[in-house]
């Protein structure tokens, strides 16, 4: 395996709005399946930046896992030039990251991961980005209109709290019936949207469901099968 150096990158990309503030962090040892993972902050009028806890804990996460981790700030928010737009110019803003990480390393494995309206964007994006892997954390199903999304075929794991104030359990967990592959979901009954005094818990919960996912050969062989 390769061995990465601790630490990590700040720069800007250009986007469609404008330059996007961006931070790379790499793992500390080796780099595990090489994969990199983009991480969607939530929503920028309600104070949503990469610097959110739970973004940040993510990023732990994945770094500790061995892979590199990018994270941005939507346009509008931190650096990023632009101004909100409601998850259209956001979901193009992840795009444009994706497409430069394709370019940049061509061969690794793309993750995306985004937490409640990031969660949003990241599968308003998904047709474009065809990341090989999504998680969301808190996916704010009755808060954005996720009817006319496409479905995920791709390995994809949900995580949410049970006493989450702001998206209701509910909605998420009906969504998730009508959706084909299912993902794998972790419900943690006790956690509110930002996961106070458990994020070490959701760390926990992204390691071991994430080693768990299907291949995605055999999530299409399943397909196939059905």
């Amino acid at each position: 395996m390769e061995e990465a150096p601790c630490g990590g990158e700040e720069l800007f990309l250009q986007g469609p709005a404008g330059n996007i503030e961006v931070s790379i962090s790499y793992p500390a040892g080796p780099r595990g399946e090489g994969a990199v993972a983009i991480l969607c902050h939530p929503h920028p009028l309600f104070g949503g930046s990469m610097a959110n806890k739970v973004i940040h804990t993510l990023s732990e996460t994945f770094n500790g896992m061995g892979g590199t981790v990018l994270r941005f700030n939507f346009r509008g928010v931190g650096s990023s030039e632009g101004k909100f737009d409601h998850g259209r110019g956001e979901a193009d803003d992840l795009a444009a990251i994706a497409s430069w990480l394709r370019r940049r390393n061509p061969a690794v494995p793309l993750w995306v991961a985004g937490f409640s309206f990031g969660a949003y964007v990241a599968l308003r994006a998904q047709p474009v980005v065809q990341a090989e892997r999504l998680l969301l954390v808190a996916p704010p199903v009755p808060l954005f209109d996720f009817r006319h999304l496409a479905p995920v075929t791709v390995p994809w794991m949900v995580i949410q709290g049970g006493r989450d104030e702001t998206v209701d359990p509910e909605a998420v967990l009906e969504w998730l019936q009508r959706q084909q592959p299912r993902p794998l979901l972790r419900l943690m009954a006790d956690a509110d949207h930002f996961f106070h005094g458990r994020l070490r818990r959701l760390r926990g919960a992204v390691e071991t469901g994430w080693h768990r996912l299907p291949s995605e050969n055999t999530l299409a062989k399943q397909q196939q099968s059905k």
